[in-house]
């Protein structure tokens, strides 16, 4: 049975966490929680207090117990959609550290993927499974999934939402074949990325509707 650190926020890192602690193959150590959580999506900490699950009131990874300590390397570090960037010291400290990226990548690195794509008016979005690498989201794929939307009707958080339920799913179909799966180079030339100091551009999509956003610009 391997131990597993989940680190993130909301339903879906929620979801992902309860599959950890019901399966018989992991055993769920800790949980790294976004730090101040969300008001927008359901608490993370809150599931884990009422599973018993030990909690990092921090919400940063320096604070793990093996971390602290300096004993053994973490088995199996799971990030889903965490807010902090991860330091190369922790990676090299982790058997194996995986992110779920809400974008197709190689393209939409970096944040607001769903934001920008609708922005530039795409028709396909994705989900994926990556390796962590002390690069942003430029580690190599283990899986992926991609779907329709729709930017002449489309919210941010229909998207969003949509996203979810697509990269439960992947989840679902990818961890239990982790020992199999051949993690496939992301090609750089096809990548697109986008930083915090981006999102003033982002207009009408900066916000999860664009009436939001309109009211926040003015």
């Amino acid at each position: 049975m391997k131990n597993v650190v989940v680190m993130g926020k909301g339903k879906l890192a929620i979801r992902i966490a309860d599959w950890f602690l019901t399966s018989k193959d992991y055993r769920l150590a800790a949980l790294v929680p976004v730090i101040p959580e969300p008001s927008w999506t359901e608490s993370i900490s809150e599931w884990a207090r009422t599973k018993g699950v030990p909690i990092i009131e921090s919400g940063h990874y320096k604070d793990l117990p093996q971390i602290q300590s300096g004993s053994e390397p973490l088995e199996f570090v799971m990030s889903v959609f965490y807010d902090k960037i991860i330091k190369a010291w922790f990676i090299e400290r982790c058997n194996r550290i995986l992110n779920l990226h809400n974008g197709p990548l190689p393209k939409y690195r970096g944040v607001s993927p769903i934001n920008w794509a609708l922005k530039n008016a795409e028709t396909e979005h994705g989900v994926t499974i990556h390796e962590i690498t002390p690069g942003i989201d430029d580690g190599p794929i283990i899986g992926q999934v991609k779907y329709s939307i729709y930017p002449d009707f489309d919210e941010v958080v229909d998207v969003y939402n949509r996203s979810l339920e697509y990269g439960w799913v992947l989840f679902q179909q990818t961890i239990p074949l982790l020992d199999k799966i051949r993690p496939r180079t992301q090609k750089d030339s096809d990548a697109s990325y986008y930083s915090k100091l981006d999102n003033p551009r982002l207009g009408e999509r900066s916000g999860f509707t664009r009436e939001a956003s309109n009211v926040a610009t003015h």
